[in-house]
Protein backbone atom coordinates (compact mmCIF):
# COMPACT_ATOMS: atom_id res chain seq x y z
CA UNK A 1 0.00 0.00 0.00
CA UNK A 2 1.31 3.41 -0.89
CA UNK A 3 2.03 5.34 2.29
CA UNK A 4 2.57 8.52 0.31
CA UNK A 5 -0.85 9.84 -0.57
CA UNK A 6 0.65 12.55 -2.72
CA UNK A 7 1.08 10.08 -5.57
CA UNK A 8 -0.54 11.40 -8.74
CA UNK A 9 -1.16 9.31 -11.81
CA UNK A 10 -0.36 10.74 -15.20
CA UNK A 11 -2.21 9.79 -18.34
CA UNK A 12 -3.96 6.87 -16.68
CA UNK A 13 -7.56 8.03 -17.01
CA UNK A 14 -8.49 5.33 -19.46
CA UNK A 15 -6.61 2.65 -17.54
CA UNK A 16 -8.51 3.44 -14.36
CA UNK A 17 -11.82 3.58 -16.18
CA UNK A 18 -11.14 0.17 -17.71
CA UNK A 19 -10.46 -1.22 -14.26
CA UNK A 20 -13.69 0.28 -12.97
CA UNK A 21 -15.53 -1.50 -15.79
CA UNK A 22 -14.73 -4.76 -13.99
CA UNK A 23 -17.40 -3.82 -11.45
CA UNK A 24 -19.82 -2.88 -14.24
CA UNK A 25 -19.71 -6.23 -16.04
CA UNK A 26 -22.37 -7.97 -13.89
CA UNK A 27 -24.85 -5.26 -14.94
CA UNK A 28 -23.89 -5.00 -18.59
CA UNK A 29 -27.30 -6.18 -19.88
CA UNK A 30 -29.06 -3.44 -17.92
CA UNK A 31 -26.54 -0.90 -19.18
CA UNK A 32 -26.94 -2.05 -22.79
CA UNK A 33 -30.69 -1.51 -22.42
CA UNK A 34 -30.03 1.92 -20.92
CA UNK A 35 -27.76 2.83 -23.82
CA UNK A 36 -30.48 1.74 -26.24
CA UNK A 37 -33.01 4.01 -24.52
CA UNK A 38 -30.43 6.80 -24.48
CA UNK A 39 -29.96 6.55 -28.24
CA UNK A 40 -33.72 6.94 -28.77
CA UNK A 41 -33.97 9.83 -26.28
CA UNK A 42 -30.99 11.61 -27.85
CA UNK A 43 -32.56 11.33 -31.28
CA UNK A 44 -35.87 12.78 -30.08
CA UNK A 45 -34.42 16.02 -28.66
CA UNK A 46 -33.18 17.60 -31.94
CA UNK A 47 -36.37 16.49 -33.67
CA UNK A 48 -38.35 19.33 -32.07
CA UNK A 49 -36.52 22.25 -33.80
CA UNK A 50 -36.76 20.38 -37.09
CA UNK A 51 -40.53 20.02 -36.61
CA UNK A 52 -40.69 23.73 -35.70
CA UNK A 53 -39.03 24.61 -39.02
CA UNK A 54 -41.55 22.48 -40.90
CA UNK A 55 -44.42 24.05 -38.97
CA UNK A 56 -43.26 27.60 -39.76
CA UNK A 57 -42.15 27.18 -43.37
CA UNK A 58 -44.82 24.73 -44.50
CA UNK A 59 -47.95 25.40 -42.46
CA UNK A 60 -47.78 28.86 -40.83
CA UNK A 61 -46.52 30.50 -44.04
CA UNK A 62 -49.34 28.79 -45.99
CA UNK A 63 -51.89 29.39 -43.18
CA UNK A 64 -52.63 25.66 -42.96
CA UNK A 65 -54.22 25.28 -39.51
CA UNK A 66 -54.90 21.55 -39.73
CA UNK A 67 -51.31 20.85 -40.72
CA UNK A 68 -50.05 23.11 -37.93
CA UNK A 69 -52.20 21.24 -35.39
CA UNK A 70 -50.73 17.98 -36.63
CA UNK A 71 -47.19 19.34 -36.10
CA UNK A 72 -48.13 20.62 -32.63
CA UNK A 73 -49.57 17.20 -31.73
CA UNK A 74 -46.43 15.51 -33.06
CA UNK A 75 -44.20 17.83 -31.00
CA UNK A 76 -46.30 17.05 -27.92
CA UNK A 77 -45.94 13.31 -28.52
CA UNK A 78 -42.19 13.71 -28.89
CA UNK A 79 -42.02 15.63 -25.60
CA UNK A 80 -44.08 13.02 -23.73
CA UNK A 81 -42.05 10.11 -25.10
CA UNK A 82 -38.80 11.91 -24.32
CA UNK A 83 -39.95 12.58 -20.72
CA UNK A 84 -40.99 8.95 -20.25
CA UNK A 85 -37.65 7.68 -21.54
CA UNK A 86 -35.80 10.06 -19.21
CA UNK A 87 -37.83 8.75 -16.26
CA UNK A 88 -37.06 5.10 -17.06
CA UNK A 89 -33.40 5.85 -17.75
CA UNK A 90 -32.93 7.82 -14.53
CA UNK A 91 -34.64 5.14 -12.41
CA UNK A 92 -32.67 2.22 -13.84
CA UNK A 93 -29.41 4.16 -13.85
CA UNK A 94 -29.64 5.21 -10.20
CA UNK A 95 -30.48 1.69 -9.07
CA UNK A 96 -27.67 0.16 -11.10
CA UNK A 97 -25.21 2.79 -9.90
CA UNK A 98 -26.01 2.06 -6.26
CA UNK A 99 -25.53 -1.68 -6.85
CA UNK A 100 -22.13 -1.05 -8.43
CA UNK A 101 -21.07 1.17 -5.52
CA UNK A 102 -22.22 -1.54 -3.11
CA UNK A 103 -20.01 -4.09 -4.90
CA UNK A 104 -16.98 -1.75 -4.88
CA UNK A 105 -17.40 -0.94 -1.20
CA UNK A 106 -17.67 -4.63 -0.33
CA UNK A 107 -14.61 -5.44 -2.44
CA UNK A 108 -12.54 -2.74 -0.70
CA UNK A 109 -13.75 -3.71 2.77
CA UNK A 110 -13.08 -7.41 2.09
CA UNK A 111 -9.57 -6.61 0.89
CA UNK A 112 -8.88 -4.40 3.91
CA UNK A 113 -9.91 -7.27 6.19
CA UNK A 114 -7.42 -9.54 4.41
CA UNK A 115 -4.42 -7.20 4.70
CA UNK A 116 -1.49 -8.12 6.89
CA UNK A 117 -1.01 -6.55 10.29
CA UNK A 118 1.99 -4.74 8.80
CA UNK A 119 -0.37 -2.81 6.53
CA UNK A 120 -2.37 -1.60 9.52
CA UNK A 121 0.81 -0.67 11.35
CA UNK A 122 2.01 1.55 8.49
CA UNK A 123 -1.30 3.02 7.27
CA UNK A 124 -3.36 5.56 9.29
CA UNK A 125 -6.85 4.31 10.11
CA UNK A 126 -8.39 7.58 8.90
CA UNK A 127 -6.90 6.99 5.46
CA UNK A 128 -8.51 3.54 5.25
CA UNK A 129 -11.85 4.97 6.40
CA UNK A 130 -11.61 7.61 3.67
CA UNK A 131 -11.18 4.91 1.03
CA UNK A 132 -14.34 3.06 2.07
CA UNK A 133 -16.45 6.21 2.54
CA UNK A 134 -15.43 9.43 0.77
CA UNK A 135 -13.52 7.93 -2.13
CA UNK A 136 -16.19 5.38 -3.01
CA UNK A 137 -18.90 8.02 -2.61
CA UNK A 138 -16.98 10.14 -5.13
CA UNK A 139 -17.79 7.41 -7.66
CA UNK A 140 -21.51 7.75 -6.95
CA UNK A 141 -22.32 10.36 -9.59
CA UNK A 142 -20.04 8.67 -12.11
CA UNK A 143 -21.98 5.40 -11.98
CA UNK A 144 -25.38 6.89 -11.16
CA UNK A 145 -25.42 9.38 -14.03
CA UNK A 146 -21.97 10.22 -15.33
CA UNK A 147 -21.17 7.44 -17.80
CA UNK A 148 -24.58 7.21 -19.46
CA UNK A 149 -25.05 11.00 -19.41
CA UNK A 150 -21.70 11.51 -21.11
CA UNK A 151 -22.71 8.99 -23.76
CA UNK A 152 -26.11 10.70 -24.06
CA UNK A 153 -24.54 14.17 -24.47
CA UNK A 154 -22.15 12.93 -27.15
CA UNK A 155 -25.02 11.30 -29.05
CA UNK A 156 -27.11 14.44 -28.66
CA UNK A 157 -24.33 16.56 -30.18
CA UNK A 158 -24.01 14.14 -33.11
CA UNK A 159 -27.78 14.12 -33.72
CA UNK A 160 -27.96 17.93 -33.49
CA UNK A 161 -25.13 18.34 -36.01
CA UNK A 162 -26.80 15.80 -38.32
CA UNK A 163 -30.14 17.66 -38.25
CA UNK A 164 -28.33 20.97 -38.73
CA UNK A 165 -26.51 19.67 -41.81
CA UNK A 166 -29.81 18.28 -43.12
CA UNK A 167 -31.33 21.77 -42.93
CA UNK A 168 -28.37 23.92 -44.04
CA UNK A 169 -24.73 22.96 -44.20
CA UNK A 170 -23.68 26.60 -44.59
CA UNK A 171 -25.27 27.74 -41.32
CA UNK A 172 -23.94 24.58 -39.63
CA UNK A 173 -20.37 25.49 -40.53
CA UNK A 174 -20.96 29.01 -39.21
CA UNK A 175 -22.28 27.56 -35.93
CA UNK A 176 -19.46 25.11 -35.29
CA UNK A 177 -16.80 27.58 -36.44
CA UNK A 178 -16.42 28.79 -32.86
CA UNK A 179 -15.48 25.32 -31.56
CA UNK A 180 -11.66 25.79 -31.79
CA UNK A 181 -11.92 28.51 -29.15
CA UNK A 182 -13.94 26.22 -26.92
CA UNK A 183 -11.65 23.25 -27.55
CA UNK A 184 -8.53 25.24 -26.57
CA UNK A 185 -10.17 26.44 -23.35
CA UNK A 186 -11.27 22.88 -22.53
CA UNK A 187 -7.75 21.44 -22.93
CA UNK A 188 -6.27 24.06 -20.61
CA UNK A 189 -9.08 23.58 -18.11
CA UNK A 190 -8.65 19.80 -18.15
CA UNK A 191 -4.96 19.95 -17.27
CA UNK A 192 -5.52 22.34 -14.39
CA UNK A 193 -8.48 20.55 -12.83
CA UNK A 194 -6.84 17.12 -13.08
CA UNK A 195 -4.13 18.05 -10.60
CA UNK A 196 -6.46 19.97 -8.31
CA UNK A 197 -8.88 17.07 -7.87
CA UNK A 198 -6.11 14.59 -7.06
CA UNK A 199 -4.74 17.02 -4.49
CA UNK A 200 -8.21 17.51 -3.00
CA UNK A 201 -8.70 13.76 -2.48
CA UNK A 202 -5.27 13.51 -0.85
CA UNK A 203 -6.06 16.29 1.61
CA UNK A 204 -9.44 14.78 2.53
CA UNK A 205 -7.64 11.56 3.45
CA UNK A 206 -5.10 13.57 5.44
CA UNK A 207 -7.89 15.38 7.31
CA UNK A 208 -9.62 12.12 8.20
CA UNK A 209 -6.37 10.53 9.36
CA UNK A 210 -5.62 13.55 11.57
CA UNK A 211 -9.11 13.60 13.10
CA UNK A 212 -9.02 9.87 13.85
CA UNK A 213 -5.64 10.17 15.58
CA UNK A 214 -6.63 13.36 17.41
CA UNK A 215 -9.92 12.02 18.78
CA UNK A 216 -8.36 8.68 19.76
CA UNK A 217 -5.57 10.42 21.66
CA UNK A 218 -7.64 13.27 23.10
CA UNK A 219 -6.87 12.27 26.70
CA UNK A 220 -3.10 12.57 26.15
CA UNK A 221 -3.54 15.84 24.24
CA UNK A 222 -5.59 17.43 27.03
CA UNK A 223 -3.32 16.03 29.75
CA UNK A 224 -0.24 17.67 28.21
CA UNK A 225 -2.12 20.84 27.11
CA UNK A 226 -1.42 20.28 23.43
CA UNK A 227 -4.77 21.64 22.17
CA UNK A 228 -3.26 24.78 20.64
CA UNK A 229 -0.50 22.86 18.87
CA UNK A 230 -3.00 20.34 17.49
CA UNK A 231 -5.33 23.15 16.47
CA UNK A 232 -2.49 24.80 14.57
CA UNK A 233 -1.72 21.53 12.77
CA UNK A 234 -5.39 21.03 11.86
CA UNK A 235 -5.61 24.64 10.71
CA UNK A 236 -2.68 24.07 8.35
CA UNK A 237 -4.26 20.99 6.77
CA UNK A 238 -7.70 22.60 6.60
CA UNK A 239 -6.29 25.79 5.07
CA UNK A 240 -4.45 23.77 2.46
CA UNK A 241 -7.67 21.97 1.56
CA UNK A 242 -9.56 25.26 1.39
CA UNK A 243 -6.96 26.76 -0.95
CA UNK A 244 -7.21 23.76 -3.26
CA UNK A 245 -11.00 24.07 -3.35
CA UNK A 246 -10.68 27.78 -4.12
CA UNK A 247 -8.43 26.89 -7.04
CA UNK A 248 -11.17 24.65 -8.38
CA UNK A 249 -13.71 27.46 -8.07
CA UNK A 250 -11.32 29.85 -9.82
CA UNK A 251 -10.84 27.52 -12.80
CA UNK A 252 -14.58 27.00 -13.18
CA UNK A 253 -15.24 30.71 -12.77
CA UNK A 254 -12.96 31.29 -15.75
CA UNK A 255 -14.06 28.40 -17.89
CA UNK A 256 -17.86 28.69 -17.80
CA UNK A 257 -17.92 32.31 -18.99
CA UNK A 258 -15.78 31.18 -21.94
CA UNK A 259 -18.41 28.56 -22.77
CA UNK A 260 -21.22 31.11 -22.44
CA UNK A 261 -19.32 33.62 -24.58
CA UNK A 262 -18.73 30.99 -27.26
CA UNK A 263 -22.43 30.09 -27.24
CA UNK A 264 -23.44 33.76 -27.54
CA UNK A 265 -20.91 34.29 -30.34
CA UNK A 266 -22.32 31.32 -32.26
CA UNK A 267 -25.88 32.68 -31.87
CA UNK A 268 -24.79 36.11 -33.08
CA UNK A 269 -23.14 34.59 -36.16
CA UNK A 270 -26.31 32.57 -36.90
CA UNK A 271 -28.49 35.69 -36.68
CA UNK A 272 -26.11 37.67 -38.87
CA UNK A 273 -25.71 35.02 -41.54
CA UNK A 274 -29.34 33.79 -41.74
CA UNK A 275 -30.93 37.25 -41.55
CA UNK A 276 -28.81 38.40 -44.49
CA UNK A 277 -29.91 35.37 -46.51
CA UNK A 278 -33.55 35.80 -45.45
CA UNK A 279 -33.53 39.38 -46.71
CA UNK A 280 -32.15 38.09 -50.00
CA UNK A 281 -34.80 35.35 -50.17
CA UNK A 282 -32.22 32.53 -49.99
CA UNK A 283 -33.29 31.21 -46.56
CA UNK A 284 -36.55 31.04 -44.63
CA UNK A 285 -37.61 32.20 -41.19
CA UNK A 286 -37.99 28.56 -40.16
CA UNK A 287 -34.27 27.98 -40.69
CA UNK A 288 -33.41 30.95 -38.45
CA UNK A 289 -35.69 29.75 -35.63
CA UNK A 290 -34.52 26.14 -35.96
CA UNK A 291 -30.84 27.10 -35.81
CA UNK A 292 -31.49 29.44 -32.90
CA UNK A 293 -32.89 26.46 -31.00
CA UNK A 294 -30.09 24.20 -32.21
CA UNK A 295 -27.45 26.68 -31.05
CA UNK A 296 -28.89 26.60 -27.55
CA UNK A 297 -29.23 22.81 -27.65
CA UNK A 298 -25.75 22.36 -29.10
CA UNK A 299 -23.88 24.17 -26.33
CA UNK A 300 -26.02 22.76 -23.52
CA UNK A 301 -24.55 19.22 -23.77
CA UNK A 302 -21.10 20.78 -24.16
CA UNK A 303 -21.62 22.57 -20.84
CA UNK A 304 -22.94 19.32 -19.36
CA UNK A 305 -19.89 17.45 -20.62
CA UNK A 306 -17.70 20.02 -18.90
CA UNK A 307 -19.53 19.46 -15.63
CA UNK A 308 -19.31 15.71 -16.15
CA UNK A 309 -15.59 16.16 -16.59
CA UNK A 310 -15.66 17.55 -13.08
CA UNK A 311 -17.37 14.32 -12.00
CA UNK A 312 -14.94 12.23 -14.01
CA UNK A 313 -11.87 13.89 -12.50
CA UNK A 314 -13.20 13.50 -8.98
CA UNK A 315 -13.98 9.85 -9.66
CA UNK A 316 -10.56 9.16 -11.20
CA UNK A 317 -8.79 10.82 -8.27
CA UNK A 318 -10.82 8.61 -5.93
CA UNK A 319 -10.29 5.51 -8.08
CA UNK A 320 -6.52 6.00 -7.89
CA UNK A 321 -6.67 5.60 -4.14
CA UNK A 322 -9.25 2.82 -4.17
CA UNK A 323 -7.08 0.73 -6.49
CA UNK A 324 -4.06 1.61 -4.37
CA UNK A 325 -5.83 -0.33 -1.61
CA UNK A 326 -7.00 -3.16 -3.90
CA UNK A 327 -3.49 -3.48 -5.38
CA UNK A 328 -1.93 -3.90 -1.95
CA UNK A 329 -0.75 -7.54 -1.94
CA UNK A 330 -2.03 -9.96 0.67
CA UNK A 331 1.17 -11.64 1.88
CA UNK A 332 -0.55 -14.38 3.89
CA UNK A 333 -2.85 -16.29 1.56
CA UNK A 334 -4.40 -19.72 1.67
CA UNK A 335 -2.83 -22.12 -0.79
CA UNK A 336 -4.99 -23.77 -3.42
CA UNK A 337 -7.07 -26.57 -1.87
CA UNK A 338 -6.04 -25.58 1.66
CA UNK A 339 -7.39 -28.07 4.20
CA UNK A 340 -9.68 -27.43 7.13
CA UNK A 341 -8.12 -27.93 10.52
CA UNK A 342 -9.42 -30.58 12.92
CA UNK A 343 -9.13 -30.21 16.66
CA UNK A 344 -5.66 -30.59 18.17
CA UNK A 345 -5.02 -34.25 18.86
CA UNK A 346 -1.33 -34.41 19.80
CA UNK A 347 0.98 -31.39 19.69
CA UNK A 348 2.01 -28.04 18.23
CA UNK A 349 5.62 -27.89 17.06
CA UNK A 350 7.94 -25.03 16.13
CA UNK A 351 10.79 -26.42 14.05
CA UNK A 352 13.81 -24.15 13.45
CA UNK A 353 11.57 -21.12 12.97
CA UNK A 354 13.19 -17.86 11.89
CA UNK A 355 11.31 -14.66 11.11
CA UNK A 356 11.74 -10.93 10.58
CA UNK A 357 9.19 -8.16 10.04
CA UNK A 358 11.58 -6.55 7.56
CA UNK A 359 14.12 -8.21 5.32
CA UNK A 360 17.63 -8.77 6.69
CA UNK A 361 16.48 -8.08 10.25
CA UNK A 362 15.26 -11.22 11.97
CA UNK A 363 13.54 -11.10 15.34
CA UNK A 364 13.40 -14.89 15.79
CA UNK A 365 16.33 -17.23 15.23
CA UNK A 366 15.94 -21.01 14.85
CA UNK A 367 13.23 -21.42 17.48
CA UNK A 368 12.21 -25.03 18.20
CA UNK A 369 9.84 -26.32 20.88
CA UNK A 370 6.75 -28.52 21.24
CA UNK A 371 3.47 -27.90 23.04
CA UNK A 372 1.70 -31.16 23.83
CA UNK A 373 -2.07 -31.34 24.01
CA UNK A 374 -3.34 -30.25 27.40
CA UNK A 375 -0.05 -28.61 28.40
CA UNK A 376 0.36 -25.09 29.67
CA UNK A 377 3.44 -23.47 28.13
CA UNK A 378 4.71 -20.12 29.40
CA UNK A 379 6.96 -17.77 27.43
CA UNK A 380 8.99 -15.11 29.22
CA UNK A 381 11.67 -12.66 28.20
CA UNK A 382 12.52 -9.00 28.03
CA UNK A 383 10.61 -6.58 25.83
CA UNK A 384 11.52 -7.17 22.19
CA UNK A 385 12.72 -10.72 22.73
CA UNK A 386 10.16 -12.11 20.25
CA UNK A 387 7.41 -13.46 22.52
CA UNK A 388 4.46 -11.88 20.67
CA UNK A 389 6.09 -12.67 17.32
CA UNK A 390 5.73 -16.39 18.09
CA UNK A 391 2.01 -15.88 18.61
CA UNK A 392 1.67 -13.84 15.41
CA UNK A 393 3.25 -16.69 13.47
CA UNK A 394 1.15 -19.38 15.13
CA UNK A 395 -2.05 -17.47 14.25
CA UNK A 396 -0.65 -16.87 10.74
CA UNK A 397 -0.89 -13.12 10.97
CA UNK A 398 2.52 -13.40 9.32
CA UNK A 399 4.24 -16.28 7.53
CA UNK A 400 7.59 -17.56 8.73
CA UNK A 401 10.79 -16.97 6.75
CA UNK A 402 12.43 -20.32 7.57
CA UNK A 403 11.40 -23.53 9.30
CA UNK A 404 7.92 -24.89 9.92
CA UNK A 405 5.10 -24.69 12.42
CA UNK A 406 3.02 -27.86 12.54
CA UNK A 407 -0.12 -28.99 14.32
CA UNK A 408 -0.30 -32.76 14.62
CA UNK A 409 2.42 -32.93 11.98
CA UNK A 410 0.54 -30.71 9.48
CA UNK A 411 2.21 -27.48 8.32
CA UNK A 412 -0.15 -24.63 9.25
CA UNK A 413 0.57 -23.00 5.86
CA UNK A 414 -1.43 -25.82 4.27
CA UNK A 415 -4.46 -25.08 6.44
CA UNK A 416 -7.23 -22.54 5.83
CA UNK A 417 -6.50 -19.46 7.92
CA UNK A 418 -10.09 -19.09 9.04
CA UNK A 419 -10.23 -22.75 10.06
CA UNK A 420 -6.92 -22.49 11.92
CA UNK A 421 -7.99 -19.41 13.88
CA UNK A 422 -11.38 -20.94 14.70
CA UNK A 423 -9.53 -23.30 17.07
CA UNK A 424 -7.55 -20.52 18.79
CA UNK A 425 -8.62 -17.93 21.34
CA UNK A 426 -6.19 -15.05 21.83
CA UNK A 427 -6.46 -12.65 24.78
CA UNK A 428 -4.28 -9.55 24.42
CA UNK A 429 -3.15 -6.90 26.85
CA UNK A 430 -5.02 -4.18 24.97
CA UNK A 431 -8.66 -5.26 24.94
CA UNK A 432 -10.96 -3.97 22.23
CA UNK A 433 -14.68 -3.92 22.95
CA UNK A 434 -17.17 -3.05 20.23
CA UNK A 435 -20.04 -0.59 20.58
CA UNK A 436 -22.47 -3.43 21.25
CA UNK A 437 -23.93 -5.15 24.28
CA UNK A 438 -21.74 -7.02 26.76
CA UNK A 439 -23.27 -10.29 25.57
CA UNK A 440 -22.48 -9.46 21.93
CA UNK A 441 -18.91 -8.58 22.89
CA UNK A 442 -18.52 -12.00 24.47
CA UNK A 443 -20.13 -14.02 21.68
CA UNK A 444 -18.98 -11.76 18.80
CA UNK A 445 -22.10 -12.82 16.92
CA UNK A 446 -21.17 -16.52 16.93
CA UNK A 447 -24.52 -18.34 16.67
CA UNK A 448 -23.09 -21.38 18.49
CA UNK A 449 -22.39 -19.33 21.62
CA UNK A 450 -25.74 -19.14 23.36
CA UNK A 451 -26.83 -16.94 26.23
CA UNK A 452 -26.28 -19.85 28.61
CA UNK A 453 -22.69 -20.23 27.39
CA UNK A 454 -22.10 -16.52 27.96
CA UNK A 455 -23.48 -16.61 31.51
CA UNK A 456 -21.57 -19.80 32.37
CA UNK A 457 -18.31 -18.24 31.19
CA UNK A 458 -18.96 -15.10 33.24
CA UNK A 459 -19.72 -17.12 36.37
CA UNK A 460 -16.64 -19.33 35.89
CA UNK A 461 -14.41 -16.26 35.79
CA UNK A 462 -16.14 -14.30 38.53
CA UNK A 463 -17.34 -11.62 36.11
CA UNK A 464 -21.05 -12.36 36.53
CA UNK A 465 -21.64 -10.05 39.50
CA UNK A 466 -20.03 -6.96 38.00
CA UNK A 467 -21.77 -7.50 34.63
CA UNK A 468 -25.12 -7.86 36.37
CA UNK A 469 -24.46 -4.60 38.22
CA UNK A 470 -24.35 -2.71 34.92
CA UNK A 471 -27.54 -0.76 34.00
CA UNK A 472 -28.93 -3.45 31.68
CA UNK A 473 -26.70 -6.32 32.76
CA UNK A 474 -25.51 -8.41 29.84
CA UNK A 475 -27.59 -6.23 27.50
CA UNK A 476 -25.73 -3.04 28.47
CA UNK A 477 -24.42 -1.43 25.30
CA UNK A 478 -20.79 -0.38 25.48
CA UNK A 479 -19.98 3.16 24.42
CA UNK A 480 -17.05 3.57 22.03
CA UNK A 481 -13.91 1.89 23.45
CA UNK A 482 -15.94 0.93 26.58
CA UNK A 483 -14.76 4.06 28.37
CA UNK A 484 -17.10 3.49 31.32
CA UNK A 485 -15.37 0.22 32.32
CA UNK A 486 -12.11 -0.16 34.16
CA UNK A 487 -9.15 -1.84 32.49
CA UNK A 488 -9.65 -4.88 34.68
CA UNK A 489 -13.35 -5.14 33.83
CA UNK A 490 -12.63 -4.97 30.11
CA UNK A 491 -10.00 -7.65 30.51
CA UNK A 492 -12.46 -9.86 32.36
CA UNK A 493 -14.92 -9.55 29.48
CA UNK A 494 -12.17 -10.58 27.07
CA UNK A 495 -11.51 -13.66 29.25
CA UNK A 496 -15.21 -14.48 29.12
CA UNK A 497 -15.04 -14.16 25.35
CA UNK A 498 -12.19 -16.66 25.19
CA UNK A 499 -13.80 -19.14 27.56
CA UNK A 500 -17.20 -19.01 25.83
CA UNK A 501 -15.41 -19.68 22.54
CA UNK A 502 -14.13 -22.95 24.08
CA UNK A 503 -10.97 -23.12 21.92
CA UNK A 504 -8.53 -26.00 21.49
CA UNK A 505 -5.69 -23.55 22.10
CA UNK A 506 -5.89 -20.65 24.54
CA UNK A 507 -3.26 -17.92 24.22
CA UNK A 508 -2.80 -15.23 26.86
CA UNK A 509 -0.47 -12.48 25.62
CA UNK A 510 0.32 -10.24 28.62
CA UNK A 511 -3.37 -10.62 29.43
CA UNK A 512 -3.02 -9.86 33.13
CA UNK A 513 -0.39 -7.11 32.98
CA UNK A 514 -3.00 -4.33 33.14
CA UNK A 515 -5.16 -5.96 35.81
CA UNK A 516 -5.03 -4.92 39.43
CA UNK A 517 -3.96 -7.41 42.09
CA UNK A 518 -7.51 -8.08 43.32
CA UNK A 519 -8.79 -8.78 39.81
CA UNK A 520 -5.74 -10.94 39.08
CA UNK A 521 -6.45 -13.00 42.19
CA UNK A 522 -10.06 -13.33 41.02
CA UNK A 523 -8.89 -14.65 37.67
CA UNK A 524 -6.29 -16.95 39.24
CA UNK A 525 -8.98 -18.67 41.30
CA UNK A 526 -10.68 -19.69 38.03
CA UNK A 527 -7.50 -20.32 36.06
CA UNK A 528 -7.61 -24.05 36.74
CA UNK A 529 -11.08 -24.15 35.21
CA UNK A 530 -9.92 -22.13 32.23
CA UNK A 531 -6.88 -24.28 31.53
CA UNK A 532 -8.19 -27.69 32.53
CA UNK A 533 -7.54 -30.20 29.75
CA UNK A 534 -6.85 -27.32 27.37
CA UNK A 535 -3.68 -26.57 25.45
CA UNK A 536 -2.50 -23.09 26.42
CA UNK A 537 0.34 -20.67 25.84
CA UNK A 538 0.83 -17.85 28.33
CA UNK A 539 3.06 -14.81 27.82
CA UNK A 540 3.52 -12.76 30.96
CA UNK A 541 5.88 -10.38 32.70
CA UNK A 542 4.44 -11.35 36.07
CA UNK A 543 6.11 -14.66 36.87
CA UNK A 544 3.45 -15.38 39.50
CA UNK A 545 0.98 -16.16 36.73
CA UNK A 546 3.18 -18.79 35.05
CA UNK A 547 4.78 -20.74 37.91
CA UNK A 548 2.18 -23.49 37.45
CA UNK A 549 3.15 -23.92 33.77
CA UNK A 550 4.25 -27.38 32.63
CA UNK A 551 7.10 -25.78 30.71
CA UNK A 552 8.57 -22.29 30.65
CA UNK A 553 10.43 -20.99 27.59
CA UNK A 554 12.91 -18.15 28.12
CA UNK A 555 13.58 -15.97 25.06
CA UNK A 556 16.45 -13.51 24.74
CA UNK A 557 17.04 -11.40 21.62
CA UNK A 558 14.97 -13.76 19.49
CA UNK A 559 16.67 -16.97 20.65
CA UNK A 560 15.36 -19.71 22.91
CA UNK A 561 17.87 -19.72 25.76
CA UNK A 562 16.25 -21.85 28.46
CA UNK A 563 13.43 -24.37 28.79
CA UNK A 564 11.97 -26.21 31.79
CA UNK A 565 9.54 -25.85 34.67
CA UNK A 566 9.79 -23.22 37.38
CA UNK A 567 11.98 -25.19 39.77
CA UNK A 568 14.26 -26.50 37.02
CA UNK A 569 14.89 -23.01 35.67
CA UNK A 570 15.61 -21.61 39.13
CA UNK A 571 18.13 -24.39 39.62
CA UNK A 572 19.88 -23.39 36.37
CA UNK A 573 20.54 -19.96 37.89
CA UNK A 574 20.34 -18.38 34.41
CA UNK A 575 18.12 -15.79 32.75
CA UNK A 576 14.91 -17.01 34.36
CA UNK A 577 16.45 -17.00 37.81
CA UNK A 578 17.64 -13.45 37.22
CA UNK A 579 14.12 -12.37 36.16
CA UNK A 580 12.70 -14.05 39.24
CA UNK A 581 15.12 -12.29 41.58
CA UNK A 582 14.39 -8.93 39.94
CA UNK A 583 10.67 -9.32 40.66
CA UNK A 584 10.66 -11.00 44.05
CA UNK A 585 14.04 -10.63 45.69
CA UNK A 586 14.83 -7.04 44.65
CA UNK A 587 11.09 -6.21 44.57
CA UNK A 588 11.65 -4.57 41.19
CA UNK A 589 9.42 -4.97 38.15
CA UNK A 590 11.14 -5.81 34.88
Amino acid sequence: MQNNDEKLYSSVDYTLLKRLLHFVKPYRLTLFFLFFLTVIASGLSPLRPYLSKIGIDTYITNKDESGLLMIVALVLCVLLLHSFLNYITTLLLQRTGQKILFDIRMAVFTHIQSLSLRSYDTTPVGRLVTRVTNDIEALNELFSSGVVTIFSDILLILFIVSFMFAISWEVTLVTIGVLPVLFTATVIFRKKVRVVYSESRRLIGKLNAFLNEYITGITTIQLYSQEKARFKHFDEINSEHRDVQLKTIFYYALFFPVVEFTSALALALILWYTSTNIFNGIMTLGILIAFTQYAEMFFRPIRDLTEKYNTLQSAIAAAERIFDILDTPIPTKDIVNAAKMDSIQHEISFNNVSFGYVSNKQVLHNISFTVNKGEMIAIVGATGSGKSSLINLLCRFYDIDQGTITIDGIDIRTLQQQSLRSHIALVLQDVFLFSRSVADNISLGNPYITRDHIIQAAKALGAYDFIQSLPQGFDTVMIERAGTLSVGQKQLISFCRALAFNPDLLILDEATSSIDTETEQLINTSLDTLLHNRTSIVIAHRLSTIQRADKILVLHQGELKESGNHQELLALNGLYARLYRLQYVDNTML
